[in-house]
């Protein structure tokens, strides 16, 4: 759940005692305004502290000082910037040190040592990492806390940052605390138990977003069946809530522009279906609708800072469970394409979510291009782990730009191939393809079958299976859901596709 940090800016000032926060770099340089704050007798005392630590100024790393003398402050925070502090991810430094502060109240001094100056964009980054870093789930806990002097823990932190330029750096928090409010949405989804998240209450909170202006329309199973998402349908047969079709549209631009697209999967919980899972870590499963939640995360974050572009974000729902009603391996379903599918394996329920919603996406919307995310294949964990999402793509352009941002946010991806050697794994002898390839190349197969409901619009598949859920602890997420992709699909839009 979110609200544990208050961020504020303000001209620089000396703190008076409580935690402080000040930088250095490799040679344990700090700006002329710390230097002065701290004195000759604080300068040295930090040189003796970084010599018995071993501290070297080297970014990420942070030395602590406790009660130190002489100097004004209950706990001095030294964080490093290392040697090229222009190259620093100041996000990240935001993430190392919320971890660092153990008070309600903080300074932060954000200057530089050297000729260097932070910016108003840095020390947006840097409240963005604070708050990214500031995210826990804790619904569920009733004890939260074995010693009731920690009940001050869930108060949120208040952190005063001080710098040149706070007008600047409000503006740039603005559109910053919109990208952690849309990381931190998706974050809890993926991380609701699917007793409580299932289809229809994901539907509800998506609808939520209609305080923000976002059109939201939501089409019921029903309605699914009599449109003819054959596919989409058969995967929730076995379960007892309905399947849903979510439609969120954000218009920031005018109305002539084709709007951009993302398609997220919502499998709220997967058994595998007939073809049910083995039980260890199936409980992970709850977490396989983390596409769904990046879309809706980013719709969210798009509202928030008014964007200027029309964006749709579109995300199927369903839970697949076993049951006298689910499908088999060795049905044959139709598609919203019209294209049918033999059933190879229930638990490949995934693909057949988004053919149908791309599919739908492409047909109504004409995009200038389509993004979907999908936690889709176990076989992406055994190529790339936890480092990198699968990027599939029919464009190079769109790839690019991708890539690009994903190393600007430190989300990256790694582009793998499609052709036609791969495609011909997914022929059937009874349908037009199978939805399965086989144990080869399972995350490309996937991909190639994606494919085959694409037109001729741009199109990139995210394959978030190693990064969406169960996901890799950073200095900015500690969280098992960790809300991969708001952040760059963001800086994707904002980087190319929003109007000046």
């Amino acid at each position: 759940m979110t609200g544990r940090i208050k961020v504020d800016f303000k001209a620089l000032e000396r703190p008076e005692g409580g935690e402080v926060v000040v930088f250095a770099d490799e040679n344990l340089s700090v700006s002329p305004y710390t230097a002065a704050w701290l004195g000759d007798a604080g300068l040295e005392l930090v040189r003796r502290a970084a010599k018995v630590e071993k501290f070297k100024g080297k970014a990420k790393k942070a030395l602590i000082l406790t009660a130190p003398k002489g100097i004004n402050a209950d706990r001095l925070i030294v964080i490093g910037t290392g040697k090229d502090v222009a190259a620093n991810d100041w996000s990240q430094l935001g993430g190392v040190t919320f971890a660092k502060l153990n008070g309600q109240r903080a300074h932060v001094l954000f200057d530089l040592p050297g000729e260097g100056r932070f910016t108003a964009e840095s020390a947006g980054d840097f409240a963005l990492g604070l708050s990214l870093r500031a995210y826990r789930f804790d619904l569920y806990k009733t004890k939260k806390h074995d010693d009731t002097s920690d009940a001050e823990d869930d108060e949120p932190k208040v952190v005063i940052i001080n710098l040149a330029d706070p007008t600047g750096a409000k503006a740039a928090r603005k559109a910053a605390k919109a990208v952690a409010e849309g990381v931190n949405v998706a974050r809890d989804l993926v991380n609701e138990p699917p007793n409580v998240l299932n289809p229809e209450e994901f539907a509800r909170r998506a609808g939520e977003l209609a305080k923000l202006d976002v059109a939201v329309e939501v089409i019921d199973e029903s309605e699914l069946e009599r449109l003819g998402f054959g596919a989409l349908v058969a995967v929730g047969l076995g379960s007892r809530f309905d399947t849903k079709l979510v439609v969120l549209r954000w218009n920031g631009a005018d109305k002539d522009v084709a709007p951009i697209a993302f398609v997220g999967k919502g499998v709220t919980f997967d058994t595998g279906g007939i073809s049910i899972k083995p039980a260890a870590s199936m409980e992970d499963m709850k977490g396989d609708m983390a596409g769904a939640a990046a879309v809706v995360g980013l719709m969210h974050t798009l509202a928030t800072r008014k964007a200027k572009v029309n964006a749709i974000g579109v995300i199927g729902l369903v839970e697949n469970m076993p049951d006298g009603k689910a499908q088999r391996p060795g049905d044959i379903v139709k598609s919203l394409s019209g294209q049918t599918i033999e059933i190879i394996n229930t638990d490949a329920e995934g693909r057949l979510v988004l053919a149908d919603a791309l599919w739908y996406t492409q047909e109504r919307f004409k995009p200038q291009f389509v993004i979907n995310l999908a936690t889709l294949t176990g076989a992406i964990l055994v190529a790339l782990g936890q480092e990198n999402a699968g990027l599939f793509s029919n464009n190079d352009e769109l790839s690019a730009y991708l890539t690009e941002a994903g190393k600007a946010t430190g989300e990256t991806v790694w582009r793998l191939p499609l052709q036609p050697e791969y495609d011909k794994l997914i022929d059937s002898k009874f349908a037009d393809m199978k939805n399965t390839g086989g144990r080869y190349a399972g995350s490309i197969t996937a991909a190639q079958f994606l494919q085959r409901f694409i037109k001729d619009t741009p199109w990139a598949h995210l394959d978030i299976a190693g990064t969406g859920m169960a996901a890799k602890q950073t200095d900015t997420n500690q969280s098992w859901g960790s809300g991969w992709g708001v952040r760059m699909l963001d800086r994707l839009v904002r980087d190319h596709y929003e109007a000046s």
